[in-house]
């Protein structure tokens, strides 16, 4: 249940996506490297992160970084392919999901609360994830069709709101917001080795070029 007064998840999760138009996606072999990496980036002002489930002992990972950022961190679980793979993901705490391409059984009562960026590509599969209930559809793979791809969705989808995803790098990034992302998700050109023990200064160095680039470019 939300506190009184408190937004509803998917609300405060689009908020904070349109806010600061980045979603960061943290994939690892070292959980304690992809902890730091998830702490690092919301000390760097990047504040809604997804812990992909193909990470290693990423439940864990997932439970302590809302242990160590607090129950209104925006820290979710990605890859998510089944409704089992969301129960256990929930059960460790993420505030939100996302998945590769269309899940179902992602709106049964145990699930109705957390909200889902659901995987799309193809403009029936958008249709489909919408009818699921997804609150943002994540483009996905964002690398094959490109910026001027998204520019056409937007004419017969105008209320949907798309996070691309797939080869973002800083330059894609200014590109898709500017044909009208919500937000982008950026995986290996923003977390690079960080997450299996890489430097964390580089992290940071990169974290900052990718919110220079997402700055100023809400729609």
């Amino acid at each position: 249940m939300n506190p009184v007064g408190s937004p509803p998840p998917h609300v405060r999760l689009m908020d904070s996506l349109r806010a600061g138009r980045l979603l960061a996606i943290v994939r690892g072999t070292a959980p304690e490297s992809a902890l730091r990496t998830v702490i690092a980036l919301a000390e760097e002002g990047i504040e809604v992160v997804e812990i992909s489930l193909t990470s290693t002992d990423a439940l864990h990972v997932i439970a302590q970084a809302r242990a160590e950022l607090g129950p209104k961190s925006l820290v979710g679980a990605g890859t998510v392919r089944t409704a089992a793979d969301a129960v256990r993901a929930i059960e460790a705490g993420a505030s939100y999901l996302v998945t590769p391409g269309l899940v179902d059984g992602l709106s049964s009562s145990r699930l109705d609360e957390v909200p889902v960026l659901m995987g799309a590509l193809t403009p029936s599969e958008i249709e489909s994830a919408v009818a699921r209930g997804a609150c943002a559809v994540k483009l996905f793979p964002a690398s094959a069709t490109g910026p001027s791809y998204l520019k056409a969705l937007r004419g017969p989808f105008p209320d949907v709101p798309f996070v691309p995803v797939g080869g973002v790098d800083a330059a894609r990034a200014r590109a898709y917001l500017s044909e009208g992302a919500v937000a982008v998700g950026v995986g290996s050109p923003l977390i690079g080795d960080a997450a299996d023990g890489g430097d964390l200064s580089e992290l940071r160095r990169r974290a900052a070029q990718f919110r220079t680039a997402t700055e100023g470019r809400c729609r």
